[in-house]
């Protein structure tokens, strides 16, 4: 096998907070599994850096980030891009918090996320825009009902012995932005014919996620068009030079931004054509322009100057905006098993004034299910002499429709427009995926439940992924005693 995978992280840390859990203070040290070689290693670092605070206002923190060289394949470039892994070891210090303090995880998390003007541990203060976490929560544990499904769940599990639920709710906090300053930037060409058709380039890969449909939409609205005359020509560096990377789910702000700009141009040109005949349509404005040889052709260009971070300073702005949700799951396990299924899972996010619902939900319930693979049954296996051994489908599990939710409810924020960003949106590919480890949490509640039958009480590590080995170790009982020693 000679293609890497996300980057394992290994997280030690300090946390003080006050009797009340009010976060103190974070001394944290990060670990990742490199590989080979270095590949996108250090830019995955910093990004896991920047994220260890998740939504959480932290006043005094020192972070650090380590990068270990194995015998494995080298790690890469995988959606999150080292931001999940930051965030799960923030999250799993926060809900040791709340057991050390005998206070439920909801509370501790609530109480602690930023408001307006406070500043990150990068020094970047936050806006507005950057802070509704609190909103979608808020909202979150209205929409899902989350306090009387929690009774419903206690009740459950008192009629249930080896069967067992566990429910939780998680935040997510996602900076916006290649933190390399230089690939903040896109361009576009868009052509006007005669007939009154449009074809657009830009910079932008079209992957599955929607971003040539959103190209289209900018370019309808800004032309007043309609959408079935514009085309989009195959992503090319003929036609655009110098792209960034498809990458770090700001595509359709920097290439909707470049669609745009030429978009504008264009109509620049036609605006004295318009006001002189307005009841032409598209078609006979854009004749009428060729006869009068105005140039029906536009190289649009769009970028941020304004990000960028020295991480030897401390000093700069690595986000143009933050990306917030959360998401409450619902879970039950066969403690003898350790099997499970996701009974429900109800989410909310903030995407700003959404370009396209209908791809942003599906973005939403993509990125779920990844993130829910990555926290459960997603098991990379690598032998002593750096093998993989999990290197096909019979050995390494990719989640298929039966381990997706039930019942699954995805909503978007309303009322919270973007001013940083095209016509007020957000981007949206990669902030969800983090919302996954919701599963990853309830399943570790239901353990507790299993365990608090049993007699063993307080806090326990539980590393991602949750395999069905791991929970059923978890369910600690007579039978698996006879085996923890050699296990841990």
């Amino acid at each position: 096998l000679i293609t890497g995978g996300r980057h394992p992280f290994l997280g030690k840390y300090k946390v003080g907070f006050s009797k009340n859990g009010i976060i103190q203070a974070l001394d944290i040290k990060l670990y990742s599994n490199a590989g080979w070689s270095l590949d996108l290693s250090v830019s995955v670092m910093e990004r896991a850096l920047f994220h260890v605070d998740n939504c959480y206002y932290i006043p005094n923190v020192r972070a650090q980030g380590f990068l270990c060289k194995t015998n494995v394949v080298t790690s890469t470039a995988f959606r999150g891009f080292g931001g999940p892994q930051g965030m799960i070891i923030c999250e799993s210090w926060i809900e040791r918090i709340a057991r050390t303090i005998c206070k439920h995880p909801n509370e501790v998390r609530r109480q602690n996320m930023y408001t307006e003007g406070q500043s990150t541990h990068f020094n970047q203060v936050l806006q507005k825009h950057d802070v509704t976490a609190s909103r979608c929560w808020d909202e979150l544990m209205q929409s899902s009902d989350f306090k009387n499904r929690s009774q419903l769940v206690d009740e459950w599990n008192k009629q249930h012995k080896f069967k067992k639920r566990g429910i939780a709710a998680i935040p997510t906090k996602f900076g916006m932005s290649f933190t390399a300053r230089m690939l903040n930037q896109a361009g576009a060409l868009v052509h006007v014919y005669k007939d009154g058709s449009v074809l657009i380039s830009h910079a932008g890969t079209e992957m599955g996620q929607g971003l040539h449909t959103k190209m289209i939409q900018i370019a309808s609205n800004a032309l007043q068009v309609p959408m079935e005359l514009i085309y989009i020509s195959d992503t090319s560096t003929d036609k655009v030079a110098n792209t960034s990377p498809t990458a770090a789910s700001v595509q359709s702000d920097l290439n909707g931004g470049a669609v745009l700009n030429a978009c504008m141009q264009i109509n620049e040109r036609l605006e004295p054509f318009r006001k002189a005949n307005p009841t032409d349509s598209f078609k006979e404005i854009v004749t009428k322009a060729y006869l009068e040889q105005v140039n029906l052709s536009a190289n649009g260009f769009y970028n941020r100057p304004h990000i960028g971070y020295n991480f030897k300073t401390k000093s700069g702005v690595p986000f143009a905006y933050s990306v917030t949700g959360a998401a409450v799951s619902e879970v039950e396990i066969d403690c003898l098993t350790g099997d499970f299924q996701v009974i429900r899972t109800d989410l909310v996010m903030d995407v700003g004034d959404s370009l396209s619902p209908g791809i942003d939900i599906g973005q939403i319930e993509g990125g779920f299910a990844q993130g829910l693979g990555w926290t459960t049954i997603e098991d990379v296996v690598i032998l002593k002499n750096g093998m993989m051994h999990t290197r096909g489908p019979g050995a390494y599990k990719l989640p298929g429709f039966k381990d997706m939710p039930i019942h699954f409810r995805v909503n978007l924020l309303k009322d919270a427009p973007n001013p940083t960003a095209i016509h007020s949106s957000k981007g949206i590919g990669e902030p969800p995926l983090f919302l996954g480890s919701s599963v990853f949490f309830a399943i570790k509640e239901a353990c507790y439940a299993y365990r608090s039958e049993n007699g063993i009480k307080g806090w326990f590590r539980l590393d991602s992924p949750a395999t069905c080995e791991r929970i059923r170790m978890s369910c600690v009982d007579d039978f698996t005693k006879q085996f923890l020693k050699s296990y841990n």
